[in-house]
């Protein structure tokens, strides 16, 4: 298994995960609270890659999931009640878009994008971390808490198009960071 950048030829795989991820929900195996048609759209993966942020799992060739990490703070956050107040925004990292293809759930394969996340951030001298989810998306909430997330607020809001959202603002502190090779 290999976590790296997207090329070009990963964006079908990206865009199927995310219409798997609709498919699944309309079957009612799985609640994440996307809007098909709405958010993710092709659109968004597009624009991620186009931005150089999109990160693809890949394994014997095959993609099994995808999120976009950048320091990209959604204006939403502005409301939150974060635990970690006035961190300067050079010093944080963001993981959005978290998707694993449903087939293949239950594999470790989220908590190892979120694994990947926190060392790119820690490679980038990125010491606070932040993400949202869905209050409604259970699975991922569990699986935050799990890798030692915080919930620091919900924010009731538009969010991507979503009427309606309530937007879990979660947020962890690494211990040391990276910078220029050397820890601190």
């Amino acid at each position: 298994m290999a976590i790296r950048k997207a090329v070009q030829e990963d964006l079908d795989a990206v865009k199927a995960i995310y219409k798997k991820i609709f498919q699944y929900q309309n079957e009612g195996k799985l609640l994440v609270g996307w809007v098909e048609g709405v958010y993710p759209t092709d659109e968004t993966a597009e624009k991620a890659f186009k931005n150089g942020d999109l990160f693809v799992m890949e394994e014997d060739g095959k993609i099994l999931a995808s999120a976009r990490i950048n320091q990209d703070q959604e204006e939403e956050y502005r409301a939150a009640d974060w635990k970690y107040k006035g961190v300067p925004d050079q010093e944080v990292m963001v993981i959005h878009t978290l998707a694993v293809d449903p087939e293949c759930s239950g594999k470790g394969y989220g908590s190892a994008m979120v694994k990947f996340y926190e060392d790119y951030a820690m490679e980038h001298g990125c010491r606070y971390l932040r993400m949202d989810t869905g209050e409604v998306n259970q699975t991922a909430r569990r699986m935050y808490k799990k890798l030692g997330y915080w919930e620091a607020d919900i924010i009731p809001c538009d969010f991507n198009s979503i009427p309606d959202w309530k937007m879990v603002c979660l947020e962890k502190r690494l211990n040391c960071y990276k910078k220029s090779g050397k820890s601190y």
